[in-house]
């Protein structure tokens, strides 16, 4: 099969998938990378376009392959530069019940920063954790940015998204909950964790709310320079994921 029209009914549909409101079970996965990590993890891919001279690079997704060209997927794409493919994916739904059984949960509120999600994801996949839960209103995981940014490790940990402190409470209420905190007497470098724990991390801009606060049974603070007022939200979890999970 080949598309090559900019206004092909298909290239429309496509393109509404950059907005949130419309991903409601299906995604966009840009450039070979996001895509075969996704189909090796078993993501069901629902058709790709793909760059007619580069089909062959693409063989593995079989009859799912659209050939077209280059304006095509410039107007498909969200990047700068158009990449070879960009396949839509249906969205990998993760049951909660799952979490019970869980023993090293990060959890992040209010998270509103793209690039920051999906560094967390691939930095909690490489320390170990169990799930990631977001909490609260953050952005959406599905967004193409943080797809990329998670460097195809979206597909490696369940994360399922909690709204309701009740069911948050009910969740978690037999776990250690830390707060990670600018002010605390206990220092990352000497804490011990208790398991099953959550970790919890706020947004940058206004950190973790009094609700979660006041609901730790712990806390936590990254010891560093008195010059240096905070870290990134991302580097912050990585120092103490490494700290805790490894």
């Amino acid at each position: 099969m080949e598309i090559t029209s900019l206004n092909n009914d298909l290239v429309k549909e496509t393109v509404k998938l950059q907005q949130k409101k419309y991903r409601t079970e299906k995604f966009l996965l840009e450039g070979y990378k996001a895509i075969e990590e996704a189909f090796n993890a078993g993501i069901k891919i629902d058709y790709a376009f793909v760059l007619s001279e580069k089909a062959e690079e693409y063989a593995f997704l079989g009859d799912k392959i659209i050939l077209t060209n280059e304006p095509v997927l410039k107007k498909i794409s969200t990047t700068d530069s158009a990449p070879d493919a960009v396949a839509v994916g249906y969205k990998k739904v993760y049951d909660k019940s799952y979490l019970k059984n869980a023993e090293k949960v990060v959890l992040l509120e209010n998270i509103k920063d793209l690039g920051n999600l999906g560094t967390i994801l691939r930095t909690s996949v490489a320390f170990g954790a169990d799930a990631v839960v977001l909490y609260g209103e953050s952005v959406d995981l599905y967004n193409p940015k943080c797809v990329r940014a998670s460097v195809g490790n979206l597909w490696k940990i369940p994360v399922v998204e909690i709204k309701n402190f009740a069911e948050l409470k009910q969740m978690f209420g037999g776990f250690e909950r830390i707060a990670t905190l600018p002010r605390t007497n206990n220092h990352l470098k000497s804490f011990d964790v208790k398991l099953p724990c959550v970790v919890m991390f706020g947004s940058e801009a206004d950190g973790l709310s009094d609700e979660l606060i006041n609901w730790a049974t712990n806390s936590v603070k990254i010891e560093m320079a008195s010059t240096v007022e905070s870290l990134n939200l991302s580097v912050s979890c990585a120092v103490v994921l490494y700290k805790l999970f490894v």
